[in-house]
């Protein structure tokens, strides 16, 4: 009992001491207003000293993706900051490799501005804005996924490339946060944002969203996102996912058969059972238009009494490898569970395909 107490008071004495020195720096410690330069004079800003340097970017509108709300326990934040950033902290290392450690790479939430401070950040970022935007639908898709659009102004757009995604905020006990929900609408839809979101038990995003009405007011960032896809129809398409993955898959294929309508495409989705199945009829109807549309759904558990389903069977990555001819210059992008993600790339790379030209998204 007696090492208990002297623990207690000594883990209290620690705390208030860190406390204390927050405190301290807040208010006695003074840094002035520094010089964030961001890409070598691309965008120089003048901030406040002692903030972090992600609050620093948010308060001038660059929206650097965190899931966390900057408590430095998601890794999302990552940015180059050349110099003025003091030491690698231990709440990053966690989140960075030796690779990035070397190539200065930080997290943007745990740098606080102390100094002048150069970063480089990648042009797409730069471009991503604020939105305020209503809910203009719900609709259920399964017992757990519900398909939102958000409708902007009409004065306002959003500019997004297929496979993007955008970061909506929503309300917590600790303040507002931020989460990723990749966009199913297509490019071209530029008014509005289509999501899917699953609802997770405890989830602070997903609970938010499956609970909005028509005509909510709703605030999200974006878009963000690397990935680029190949413009020569010529290179066939390939895509694999499961549950909620099915949304960048939507605005692949929307945005494809927009622009090139003969071009080959293969959507290759994996669900449990019949309850689980969605859009398999507006797909077969898109297919009908686009001959070179082709649409496989497979269903992993055993069928059950009453189950109406002549499609394919088992996990999704044994009908990528029934279907696809080896040798097809192509490329695919994926989006689901590790598992899954890791079981089509062994059969793409048998096909054919090379890393670079595999892109995906595990969840």
């Amino acid at each position: 009992m007696i090492y208990l107490s002297a623990a207690l008071v000594f883990g209290g004495l620690v705390a208030v001491l860190a406390l204390g020195l927050i405190v301290a720096e807040r208010f006695l410690v003074n840094y002035g207003i520094c010089k964030l330069d961001i890409n070598a004079g691309e965008k120089p800003l003048e901030v406040e000293g002692g903030r972090t340097l992600l609050s620093a970017l948010y308060s001038n509108e660059i929206f650097i993706p965190s899931a966390c709300g900057g408590k430095g326990s998601c890794g999302h934040c990552k940015i180059t900051v050349d110099s003025g950033g003091g030491p690698v902290l231990p709440t990053e290392t966690p989140y960075l490799t030796r690779t990035e450690v070397r190539s200065n790479i930080r997290l943007a939430c745990q740098v606080k501005v102390r100094e002048d401070i150069f970063v480089k950040i990648p042009s797409d970022l730069l471009n991503v804005r604020m939105f305020e935007a209503e809910v203009e639908y719900i609709r259920e898709l399964t017992h757990d996924i519900k398909e939102v659009r958000f409708k902007l102004p009409e004065s306002d757009e959003i500019v997004q490339r297929p496979g993007q995604y955008v970061q909506v905020q929503a309300p917590s006990l600790e303040g507002p946060v931020f989460r990723a929900y990749s966009i199913s609408s297509p490019s071209y839809d530029t008014n509005a944002v289509e999501l899917m979101v699953r609802l997770v038990p405890g989830g602070i995003g997903s609970t938010y969203i499956h609970n909005l009405q028509e005509g909510d007011p709703v605030t999200f960032t974006g878009p963000y996102g690397e990935f680029y896809l190949n413009d020569d129809p010529s290179v066939e398409i390939v895509c694999v996912g499961g549950g909620c993955g099915m949304a960048p898959m939507k605005n692949i294929i929307y945005s494809i058969y927009d622009k090139h309508p003969d071009r080959v495409c293969w959507l290759f989705f994996g669900c449990r059972t019949v309850k689980d199945i969605f859009y398999l009829d507006e797909y077969r109807a898109l297919a009908e238009k686009h001959p070179n549309f082709h649409v496989i759904y497979a269903l992993s558990d055993e069928l059950t009494d009453g189950d109406e389903w002549e499609g394919e069977t088992g996990f999704i990555h044994l009908s990528v490898d029934k279907y696809l001819e080896a040798g097809v210059v192509r490329q695919a992008f994926l989006c689901g569970p590790p598992p899954m993600i890791e079981a089509v790339m062994r059969v793409l790379e048998d096909k054919g395909l090379v890393e670079q030209d595999i892109f995906y998204d595990k969840f």
